[in-house]
């Protein structure tokens, strides 16, 4: 009888520690859910943080030195804003899925020719959020020929902290921000009217 009875309690033991260690792997589980939803809150959270910050610090100013950056262009060469002082610059943002851009493409191909012979003003095209192919049949569209290349990784419009595209900056030959127009130009003529006071002596 003693036996009998050995045998069913340690049968009865071995039952509970089985379905201890069956109930036990879930609640081990459930501990990591928690921990993971609140991971990612707090990665959201620091996102958000970072955009509203931006947001808040607005466009870089008329009368501030621009953020130096290098643009490869589509036919690979290395150009770096740093090495252009002495010249007045203009940085056109641009994509071509943007249609007020297209509005004001062929007034910036033509000032860019007028100003091209004196080496004293570089247009530079800053490709934002787009596919190589569509970016180049935009600039053969428009015949555009002033040196253009992708915002890889936006990093050249996040130092600008543009709002959207079109958007230019016109720079002095100091690498001081002069001039700042949001959207399109209406005209050729309002582009030389930006940049024919900057070449007086």
């Amino acid at each position: 009888m003693a036996s009998a009875k050995n045998k069913s309690s340690q049968v009865l033991m071995e039952q509970t520690s089985q379905e201890q260690g069956t109930t036990s792997k879930p609640a081990v589980r459930l501990r990591w859910g928690p921990i993971l939803a609140w991971l990612i809150v707090i990665t959201l959270l620091v996102i958000l943080g970072v955009g509203l910050l931006r947001s808040q610090q607005g466009s870089v100013n008329v009368g501030e030195p621009i953020p130096h950056f290098t643009l490869t262009t589509f036919e690979g060469k290395t150009i770096r804003t740093a090495d252009l002082k002495g010249k007045v610059l203009l940085i056109n943002f641009w994509a071509s899925w943007c249609k007020p851009c297209e509005q004001e493409a062929a007034d910036l191909e033509t000032a860019w020719r007028s100003y091209q012979a004196s080496g004293e003003v570089i247009f530079l095209g800053v490709n934002y959020v787009d596919t190589e192919p569509e970016a180049r049949a935009y600039l053969e569209k428009f015949a555009i020929t002033y040196p253009n290349g992708p915002d890889l990784g936006t990093r050249i419009s996040q130092a600008f902290r543009i709002r959207g595209v079109p958007e230019t900056y016109v720079v002095d030959q100091n690498g001081v921000l002069q001039f700042v127009q949001i959207g399109p130009f209406r005209s050729l003529a309002q582009i030389k009217s930006v940049i024919d006071p900057l070449l007086q002596p």
